[in-house]
C-alpha cells in the first residue's frame, strides 16, 4: 500500500547482558499510514524507547541486536540499509525527538548552532543561511525572542523551551 510510511514487521531487539538475554522488544507489529499519528503506550520498560531506537536503527551494538523483523520506510528496508543510507534518510526524512531533550542537546554548542548543523547536514545552504532557518524555526515552535535564544546554550532553556528546539530541529529538513 503506497500509504504506508513505516511498516514494522515482526520486530524483535535484543540485549545480551551478563545476566542473560533481555527481550524488549518480542514480536512488534505497526503500520503508520500517511496523515496518521500513532501512540506505542505501555508501562515503564515495556519496550517503546528501543522499539523506536530499532526504527532509526540506534540500537547500540553490542548488548543490543536486532534480532529479526523488517522495518520498511516508505518501502525501503531500514535494516539493509548502509550507514551512509542511513544518515542521509535520518533528519531529512525521518526523525525522532527523545523524551529527555537535555540529554540529546549538546551542553557546549548554543541551540541555534545545533540546528544549523542539522541543516547543513542534509541541506546544501551556506552557514549564514543555516543561522537564519534555525532562528525562524525557533520562532516557529514558540521560543520568545529566537534570535537572542539561539546564541544561547541548552542550560539557559527551559525543559520545555529544549523540547521545542529538538521539534524545530526535526522540522529543519522538511
Amino acid at each position: 500500500m503506497e500509504d504506508v510510511i513505516l511498516d514494522v514487521q515482526d520486530l524483535k531487539t535484543y540485549f545480551y547482558t551478563d545476566g542473560g538475554v533481555v527481550r524488549a522488544a518480542d514480536g512488534l507489529s505497526y503500520q503508520v499510514h500517511r496523515g496518521e499519528c500513532v501512540a506505542i503506550i505501555g508501562e515503564s520498560g515495556s519496550g517503546k524507547s528501543v522499539s523506536a531506537l530499532s526504527v532509526m536503527k540506534l540500537i547500540p551494538d553490542p548488548p543490543g541486536k536486532i534480532v529479526s523483523g523488517r522495518i520498511l520506510f516508505k518501502g525501503r528496508d531500514i535494516l539493509q540499509m548502509t550507514d551512509g543510507e542511513l544518515q542521509s534518510l535520518r533528519g531529512s526524512e525521518i526523525g525522532m525527538i527523545f523524551q529527555e531533550p537535555g540529554a540529546a542537546l549538546d551542553p557546549v554548542m548554543t541551540v541555534g548552532k545545533q540546528i544549523a548543523e542539522a541543516i547543513l547536514l542534509h541541506k546544501k545552504v551556506s552557514r549564514r543561511q543555516a543561522m537564519a532557518e534555525a532562528v525562524e524555526l525557533l520562532g516557529r515552535v514558540g521560543i520568545p525572542n529566537p534570535e537572542q535564544r539561539a546564541k544561547q546554550y541548552p542550560f539557559e532553556f527551559s525543559g520545555g523551551m529544549q523540547q521545542r528546539a529538538m521539534i524545530a530541529m526535526a522540522m529543519s529538513c522538511g
